[in-house]
């Protein structure tokens, strides 16, 4: 199991169409990804453009099948558009408690 936490900055002109294309990407995921476990989308208390996301997967094989889904290629197409003030940090840690079989 492991975990990924990603930070982003939104544009504030840009932030619906964030918000948007996030939620589509993080409801795909977890209604129809078996190997995303969880994925949360959070926002900074002292920054309302400042966002982070909290995905758990069961292997690598399930983040491969997650970036290729279609609700991923519309939060791909959003970056790509520009809704980014600049690039996301990713920072991929693995999982110590819960243990990997106490994950449901």
């Amino acid at each position: 199991m492991f975990a990924i936490w990603v930070s982003v900055h939104v544009k504030p002109d840009r932030k619906e169409e964030f918000l948007k294309a996030i939620e589509e990407d993080a409801r795909g995921s977890r209604e129809d990804e078996p190997g995303c476990l969880r994925f949360d989308v959070l926002q900074a208390q002292d920054d309302p453009h400042h966002f982070f996301f909290y995905e758990v997967y069961r292997d690598e094989a399930a983040l491969e099948a997650h970036r290729a889904a279609p609700h991923y290629q519309v939060w791909a197409a959003a970056v790509a558009s520009g809704v980014l003030e600049r690039p996301s940090e990713a920072t991929h840690t693995q999982s110590v408690f819960p243990r990997d079989a106490e994950w449901r």
